[in-house]
């Protein structure tokens, strides 16, 4: 690896993240949600049901505040609640058609240009080295995020 293109890709991932941090925020400010509860509602779209235990997992968030978030999205008409199939005692979080739709209308456009606009300008070749860096350096990100969730706050 050469001393050059090393020096750019610390540069490359930063914007990639703010870009990406951007796109989100204006994902959640047309849904009319915050930043957290657009988390939730990433991880209840990728899933036919998630619990709100495995929420509050993910988002490193306590139940109780789950129990909150999904109150308010429900309110909001994105997300229902149904019976676990297996355990009756607990409940499952899934999407509503009205959150595939807003969600489609958000970020359709973006997606459906993705093809054109940044897919095709690469090799075969070089995407998979794209998706190998991607990989790696997620598995690198989560394992320090797992450090860190391990220390205290801050208490000044």
């Amino acid at each position: 690896m050469s001393s050059d293109i090393a020096a750019e890709v610390g540069p490359a991932v930063q914007a990639y993240q703010a870009s990406v941090s951007d796109f989100d925020r204006e994902v959640a400010r047309v849904l009319g949600v915050g930043s957290t509860d657009l988390a939730c509602l990433e991880l209840v779209l990728g899933a036919d049901g998630v619990s709100p235990r495995d929420v509050a997992t993910a988002l490193g968030l306590t139940t109780g505040s789950v129990t909150t978030m999904v109150d308010r999205l429900e309110k909001r008409g994105y997300v229902t609640r149904h019976p676990h199939p297996d355990d009756g005692r607990k409940v499952l979080v899934r999407a509503t058609p009205r959150l595939t739709e807003r969600v489609g209308a958000a970020m359709g456009p973006m997606l459906a240009s993705a093809g054109a606009d940044v897919l095709e300008r690469f090799t075969d070749d070089e995407l998979a080295a794209v998706v190998r860096f991607m990989r790696v350096a997620a598995a690198h990100q989560a394992a320090h995020t797992v450090l860190l969730r391990a220390e205290p706050p801050a208490v000044d």
